[in-house]
């Protein structure tokens, strides 16, 4: 299979999969399948060294790799409790090592403003310190990784 070379920011994580692509096949294609595909896909884009900025829209983002290959929530949270998703989330995180915080803004950031109790503000500012971060660099961490739907508070 020959792999589409992109630069970072042009990715496209369905542009290295083979012809016979598997959102377009007649049969449906297996959770195994798909959960390989993701994998594999994500180990190539990984080992083009993209910033993680790009790695995480081209792979998790909404319109990414992996939305497309889940296309319902129910299978994309089965997907979530996986090795495969452990390993695609060690390879964000190395990304996000080795870039830093910023990806020379080809992608526009936005702020939000979080309500949150002194007591927590609190525990994320010592937490941050404690692991020689920031605490916007901590916050993302956290974001990024996937929490239970029981542990979300209804509002």
């Amino acid at each position: 299979m020959e792999m589409a070379v992109a630069t970072p920011g042009t990715m496209n994580p369905m542009n290295t999969m083979n012809t016979a692509n598997p959102m377009n096949a007649a049969t449906p294609v297996s959770h195994e399948d798909r959960k390989g595909t993701a994998q594999r896909i994500a180990n190539e884009m990984f080992h083009q060294q993209p910033d993680w900025i790009t790695f995480f829209r081209e792979v998790l983002g909404v319109d990414g790799l992996l939305r497309k290959l889940f296309v319902n929530p129910e299978d994309l949270a089965a997907f979530e409790k996986t090795a495969e998703y452990n390993e695609i989330q060690l390879m964000l995180a190395k990304l996000r090592d080795r870039s830093g915080a910023a990806a020379d803004g080809r992608e526009p950031t936005r702020v939000i403003t979080v309500r949150l109790p002194k007591s927590l503000h609190e525990s994320l500012r010592a937490e941050a310190h404690d692991r020689k971060t920031s605490m916007n660099q901590l916050c993302i961490s956290k974001l990024l990784q996937v929490i239970d739907a029981e542990l979300i508070a209804a509002e």
